[in-house]
């Protein structure tokens, strides 16, 4: 049975986060098969993967989160 579009995008993210199983995985690939269009958006989404990598990118930690909300709360 072949996902839908809007599943396959889902599962391309889960992906990129590694939190995708193997059968999400599998049923990914093969709706990339057939789907030229979900095909190009995981090559760009895997691209973006690849460069915020690189550019050793991470979110904010929610303690940090915390002090930023409050620090711009001070200033208004």
């Amino acid at each position: 049975m072949m996902i839908s579009c809007e599943k396959a995008a889902s599962i391309c993210n889960k992906t990129q986060y590694r939190e995708a199983t193997f059968m999400e995985k599998v049923k990914l690939k093969m709706h990339l098969l057939m789907c030229k269009t979900c095909s190009a958006f995981t090559k760009k989404n895997t691209k973006l993967t690849v460069l915020c990598e690189k550019a050793n990118l991470h979110s904010l930690s929610e303690g940090e989160k915390i002090k930023m909300k409050r620090r711009l709360e001070e200033k208004i």
